[in-house]
């Protein structure tokens, strides 16, 4: 069974930009900077796209959650690896 949110990058093409992927229905893909998910995001469908505003947005709130939980774990990891 897939999470359901990862993270992705093109780092090569574009190293501000952070990508987080929802694996369930309806999936999608996010665009995220620095700053996490802006507040009109870049959603790309690759399922219908809900017709409920308050679906979309929910769905975008749990995947800013996810990001900023991830990334602060991430930190953590390293803060652990220079100790």
């Amino acid at each position: 069974m897939l999470p359901k949110f990862l993270i992705a990058d093109n780092a090569q093409v574009d190293p501000d930009k952070v990508y987080v992927l929802h694996t369930e229905t309806p999936r999608f893909i996010v665009e995220s900077g620095d700053e996490g998910i802006p507040s009109k995001p870049v959603i790309v469908w690759f399922d219908d796209q809900p017709e409920s505003v308050e679906l979309i947005g929910d769905l975008i709130a749990q995947a800013d959650a996810f990001l900023e939980a991830e990334l602060d774990y991430q930190e953590e990891l390293l803060d652990e690896e220079e100790d």
